[in-house]
C-alpha cells in the first residue's frame, strides 16, 4: 500500500446498518494503516461510570481536580484494558509517542496520563481511550469496498471535544452528508 492510499490520520464514519453493533454510529480515527493491518481509536463513546480520576486512582497515580468528570472513551473492542492517550503533537515522549496524521500523536505510558492534567507542559488537547479497533490484512479495504465506512478528513474539534453524542452527525456534515440521506442497505454499483 502506498502512502497516498493510507488512511492514517483520517476518520472512518460508520454507515447506517453496519452489521456489527459495537460500531453503530461510530467515528474512528485511523492511527496506523498499512498493507498488512490497520489500527484506529473510536472517539465518540464514553465508558459508562469511569472518568480520568477513576483510572488515575486505580493506578495509584496523582489525580488532580481537573481529572474529575473527564471522560474516558471506549477506543474499540480489542484489548479494552489497555489505555492509549490520544493527543496533539505539541507534547511527545521520545520513542513512546507515535506521531501520525497532521498534528496528532498517541502515547501509551503513565507519563502521558500525568501530562493530560498538566496545563503548563502537557499536550494542548488529549483524551484517554481504552482498547482499540484493529483490522487484519485487507480487512478494512474489504469493508470500504462493501460501503461499511465513509472516510473523512480528521477534525481536531470532532476528535477532542466532549460532545460525543453528535460526533457521528458532525463528521457526516463535514462531508456534506445528512444522516437522513444515507441508506442502511449496503452494496456496490
Amino acid at each position: 500500500m502506498t502512502d497516498a492510499s493510507s488512511l492514517t490520520g483520517r476518520l472512518l464514519v460508520a454507515m447506517p446498518g453496519i452489521s456489527d453493533p459495537r460500531f453503530e454510529h461510530a467515528v474512528i480515527l485511523i492511527c496506523a494503516h498499512g498493507s498488512d493491518h490497520a489500527m484506529g481509536l473510536r472517539i465518540d463513546r464514553p465508558v459508562d461510570g469511569i472518568d480520568l480520576k477513576t483510572v488515575l486512582d486505580k493506578l495509584d497515580a496523582p489525580a488532580p481536580a481537573q481529572a474529575v468528570g473527564r471522560a474516558v472513551l471506549v477506543g474499540g473492542p480489542v484489548e479494552r484494558e489497555r489505555g492509549f492517550v490520544l493527543h496533539t503533537d505539541d507534547w511527545m515522549i521520545g520513542d513512546d509517542s507515535l506521531p501520525f496524521g497532521e498534528g496528532l500523536a498517541m502515547t501509551g505510558t503513565r507519563e502521558a496520563l500525568a501530562a493530560m492534567t498538566d496545563d503548563v507542559s502537557g499536550p494542548r488537547r488529549s483524551t484517554l481511550l481504552l482498547g482499540y479497533a484493529g483490522w487484519g490484512e485487507g480487512q478494512l479495504e474489504d469493508e470500504l469496498a462493501e460501503n461499511v465506512w465513509l472516510t473523512a478528513e480528521a477534525d481536531l474539534d470532532i476528535i477532542f471535544d466532549t460532545n460525543h453524542e453528535t460526533k457521528w452527525t458532525r463528521a457526516l456534515a463535514q462531508m456534506g452528508v445528512q444522516a437522513s440521506q444515507l441508506s442502511s442497505q449496503g452494496g456496490r454499483a
